[in-house]
């Protein structure tokens, strides 16, 4: 049996890229997948697709800027399922630009998303980790809070508070939770959308042939998922060999 077999697992971003892959590959490994994001039908399409492929998935729409969302979703789960074994925060954006332009929206959208999303899924999930007595917290954050670069100061401030809260929370967790933080270098998702026009023209640009396929970043969660209940992995990164 894989160290996936049987496991409930909440996704948050599950409608596409990271967050997608990462469902199918669990899902293929025997996880018991349930899908958060924004976007309904995609939730609707991608549960549909893994149990057509034997699997089995539940979703709801969830933005993971309402707490009383992330409540819900692992409501869901634990309704569903009967427990809770990881919850995988991988939503966020990354609306980057100048400091100059004083895109304070911006700012507060990415504070809202990377960081108190992830907070509330905290919020939710540890007191019913607490009570089962086992638990996971997998946290998305980003190579970009590791090599600090123009136009991405706030992107990386967020993900460099997360990476800040998940090492306090794996201190405070004690031996029965575990917490992993996975960096995603640059993948072919997309997370360029949300960008004003010409910041996504550069980011496309810079990324080139290099980007890594999301199934990659699946893989690096899916190997923290299957470890044994006694072995924590910490901090994944992964990025093109090609990237600085």
């Amino acid at each position: 049996m894989s160290g996936i077999e049987g496991k409930v697992v909440v996704i948050t971003g599950a409608s596409s890229g990271i967050g997608e892959a990462t469902a199918l590959l669990l899902a293929e490994r025997g996880a018991k997948v349930v899908l958060g994001a924004r976007r309904p039908e995609r939730l609707e399409a991608l549960a549909a697709r893994i149990e057509k492929a034997g699997g089995q998935a539940a979703y709801a729409r969830t933005d993971v800027k309402r707490r009383g969302d992330l409540s819900s979703l692992v409501g869901l789960a634990c309704d569903r399922y009967g427990k809770l074994d990881a919850l995988v925060s991988n939503a966020g954006i990354g609306l980057i630009s100048p400091l100059d332009d004083l895109r304070v929206e911006d700012w507060e959208e990415m504070i809202d998303v990377n960081l108190k999303g992830v907070l509330y899924g905290i919020a939710a999930a540890l007191p019913v980790f607490r009570e089962q007595g086992f638990g996971h917290f997998v946290n998305t954050v980003s190579t970009a809070g590791l090599r600090i670069v123009p136009l991405q100061a706030v992107y990386a401030g967020t993900k460099n508070a997360v990476r800040t809260i998940s090492e306090g929370l794996r201190q405070e967790a004690g031996s029965s939770l575990r917490v992993t933080v996975v960096s995603p270098g640059v993948t072919r998702t997309e997370f360029t959308d949300s960008m004003a026009p010409e910041m996504k023209a550069h980011i496309l640009d810079s990324m080139g042939e290099i980007a890594i396929p999301p199934e990659a970043v699946a893989r690096a969660i899916a190997f923290a998922i299957e470890q044994p209940d006694s072995v924590d992995v910490s901090d994944i990164v992964v990025r093109p060999t090609a990237q600085n």
